[in-house]
């Protein structure tokens, strides 16, 4: 992505702000049914199959490069809660799962050259010492603007603001 020039006033600026070296924060969601934590050990990588969301398409698409960091939160969980970190390892590529017709993700619009779906790589970083709850996270006030917390919000992917990721680490024990 090019810099970006800004107007003040009258006079132009321009400055020159490469956005593909600023570190993102993401939160990245799965059900403790489908991925749970113990897997994601194991696996150390994965693949972040199955979205089929547009918006949360675009962020690993666009928006996402390697070296971002993240929150494996678990959703549908007693509690839900954020319970890891992590870090994308690849940029998006097509997901393979839109043209197995056997899958859940299966898309039958979706073709080898040119594909609908796309997914980053992540890996495993470290568990936070204690998950840290959606209760807890509304509790906070400096979380209140979290697009979590925010009604209708219900993407798989959410970007977080390097003020909510640290705040997410510290609650967590990091």
């Amino acid at each position: 992505m090019r810099g970006r020039r800004f107007f003040y006033s009258r006079f132009f600026v321009s400055v020159d702000i490469n956005l593909w070296d600023m570190k993102r924060y993401w939160l990245f969601k799965s059900d403790v049914e489908d991925y749970p934590l113990s897997q994601f050990i194991k696996d150390k990588k994965t693949a972040w199959e199955g979205v089929r969301n547009y918006q949360a398409r675009n962020f690993m698409m666009k928006d996402m490069q390697v070296g971002d960091e993240g929150i494996f939160y678990h959703s549908n969980a007693q509690p839900s809660a954020a319970v890891a970190t992590l870090e994308v390892s690849a940029l998006a590529s097509p997901d393979k799962l839109q043209f197995e017709k056997k899958s859940d993700y299966y898309d039958e619009k979706a073709t080898q050259e040119k594909p609908r779906w796309f997914c980053v790589d992540v890996r495993y970083l470290q568990s936070l010492k204690v998950p840290v709850s959606l209760e807890s996270i509304r509790s906070e006030k400096e979380l209140q603007s979290m697009q979590l917390l925010q009604k209708g919000n219900r993407l798989s992917i959410l970007p977080l603001t390097e003020k909510e990721y640290k705040k997410l680490l510290k609650l967590g024990g990091l």
